[in-house]
């Protein structure tokens, strides 16, 4: 993008887009670096969208999703004016940037407070958040986790100065990604009671965690919770992503939202999920025991590998520096993720994979070392 073209916002030729993990162009590469589920959809999930393949493909799809937002109400024993779907919960954190958040030059120009301006979240953290934040021309406020990536508490973070309980909207990804660390829904609640402006609790990897703070949703008019259907139920191809919250923010959000943003196959896809959650619960306890045998084998070959409650782990690798590492795992079919942030730079990030996944990349360690 050449920078002088005048046609182009100055702000976006200053944005760094987000990174995605690697797509292997290379046959027979084990994936292992962007957190997808590594069983199938469920069968009932796989034919109710064979079923819909057919004429209604010429249609739009209901504009707000009523069918699967009805359903996600009953699960989360709320009303359906209290959800909104999006492509992706991607979408809807983008949402929240956009309709909560004044851009920082406008409160300049108004010699407004910059808090209104301010995007918030703990680093590290996922990595998409401060690109929502340049693109809409808000203030990024970041704040360290401590050095375990446990939560701060609210009384260091009064004495540490830096956060700011006034912030626009505050991101907290729960469990934490990258780091895998769960955190507990009271002292979630502790952060929300002491904030003044909006909380979105990011739980994409919430159902391989001890805890949900779903009920925070329902209990703080300020609180958003975020959840995917990418991460446990196996549907990252369809993009369904969504909100539970007040009705005026939901309302709110769902002026700026596109006419039809969640394409209709993904809406059934998600709504079959709903009833076969028993399949995909199995999943997660088959993603657990993996997660905590690789664990363990990791830690025998020297790796210090972080307490998880996600389908993926942070480790850090013996002998070798981590983005060595990841070029020799590579070169032995084995995909991983690495992360440049200095928090974060001596680690691997690993997904659980299946079990003969996970036997692979010990193999794998075991000789590269």
């Amino acid at each position: 993008m050449a920078k002088n073209n005048p046609l182009i916002r100055s702000l976006v030729h200053e944005l760094h887009a987000y990174v995605p993990g690697e797509q292997p162009k290379i046959k027979g590469l084990i994936k292992l670096n962007t957190n997808e589920n590594p069983y199938p959809p469920s069968p009932r999930v796989l034919a109710a969208v064979k079923a819909a393949v057919d004429g209604r493909l010429r249609l739009y799809p209901n504009p707000t999703a009523q069918a699967l937002r009805e359903k996600l109400a009953k699960l989360h024993g709320c009303k359906a004016e209290n959800i909104i779907v999006g492509n992706g919960s991607d979408e809807v954190l983008a949402l929240a940037v956009r309709g909560f958040v004044e851009p920082k030059a406008k409160l300049k120009k108004e010699n407004s407070k910059l808090a209104k301006a301010t995007v918030q979240y703990f680093t590290p953290s996922y990595s998409l958040y401060p690109v929502l934040a340049d693109t809409h021309g808000a203030a990024k406020n970041t704040v360290n986790l401590k050095a375990d990536f446990s939560l701060p508490s609210v009384a260091e973070l009064k004495r540490g100065g830096k956060w700011d309980f006034n912030a626009a909207l505050t991101f907290v990804t729960t469990p934490n990604a990258p780091g895998g660390r769960g955190y507990t829904t009271a002292e979630l609640e502790k952060i929300c009671c002491a904030q003044k402006g909006v909380v979105v609790l990011d739980e994409a990897y919430v159902d391989f965690a001890n805890e949900n703070a779903a009920k925070l949703a329902q209990k703080f008019s300020h609180v958003l919770v975020a959840r995917t259907f990418s991460k446990a139920y196996s549907l990252c191809f369809q993009r369904v992503g969504y909100f539970i919250g007040q009705p005026e923010l939901i309302a709110a959000l769902d002026k700026m939202r596109d006419s039809y943003n969640v394409n209709g196959l993904g809406q059934i896809a998600a709504a079959a999920t709903l009833d076969d959650l028993k399949f995909y619960r199995t999943n997660f306890k088959k993603v657990i025991t993996t997660r905590e045998t690789l664990s363990r084998e990791l830690t025998k070959l020297g790796f210090r590998v972080l307490p998880s409650q996600t389908n993926f782990i942070l480790a850090k690798p013996p002998l070798y520096p981590a983005q060595d590492w990841l070029q020799k795992l590579r070169d032995k079919k084995i995909l991983v993720r690495w992360f440049s942030a200095p928090e974060v730079c001596d680690y691997l990030r690993i997904t659980i994979g299946t079990p003969a996944e996970a036997a692979a990349l010990v193999r794998a360690v075991r000789a590269i070392l």
